[in-house]
């Protein structure tokens, strides 16, 4: 982190942003973003999570065909627009990602159904990582579900093994629609030690 991203700014004083000014996200960013976020941890290193980064006019119109009405304004503020998706044969790549794992993979004999909740848990566990690294490097995430998955899929995935499963608007927040930070439960409500 620079001197001027600190962890307070990252983690306890960013924002989820619905609003984005129209300074650009170059690709060198996003693939600096990946650099970071793919260090994430995943179950067995399978790392399932998959990534369209929605950058231009036609796929934001397409993403939009899949948006519920209020967040519309919300995807077309946004530089980009970020498909977290999952891979549902993510182990097709454990030669690479996991050797040790047995060939072939217990995974490839799992029905559907296990194999969507080891993607989803992952993929999800990536792209939370994915959104601090994100505000590390100084932008600012809006991320959303309120969307139809199965249209994305469609316009997106179709023919693939890739499943969406949330968005994330990215860019730099122009504070917009912030309210005042909502209050968090205290350690004793959300936690416990045994």
């Amino acid at each position: 982190m620079s001197n001027e991203i600190t962890i307070k700014s990252v983690l306890t004083e960013g924002r989820s942003h619905k609003f984005f000014s129209d300074e650009p996200v170059a690709e060198d960013q996003l693939r600096a973003l990946y650099d970071l976020a793919k260090f994430a941890p995943s179950a067995s290193n399978g790392c399932p999570m998959r990534i369209t980064f929605v950058t231009s006019a036609e796929g934001k119109e397409k993403v939009l065909q899949a948006s519920m009405p209020g967040n519309v304004e919300k995807i077309r503020s946004a530089p980009v627009t970020v498909i977290i998706a999952y891979d549902m044969v993510f182990y097709d790549k454990y030669h690479k990602l996991a050797p040790q794992m047995d060939s072939p993979p217990k995974e490839a004999s799992l029905p559907e159904i296990a194999l969507e909740k080891i993607a989803l848990r992952s993929s999800s566990l990536q792209a939370g990582f994915l959104m601090v690294a994100a505000r590390s490097l100084g932008l600012d995430c809006g991320p959303m579900s309120g969307f139809k998955n199965n249209v994305i899929d469609e316009l997106f995935y179709s023919g693939t093994t890739w499943r969406s499963n949330f968005l994330i608007n990215l860019g730099y927040g122009n504070g917009e629609g912030l309210r005042p930070r909502a209050a968090r439960l205290d350690f004793v409500e959300a936690c416990q030690i045994v």
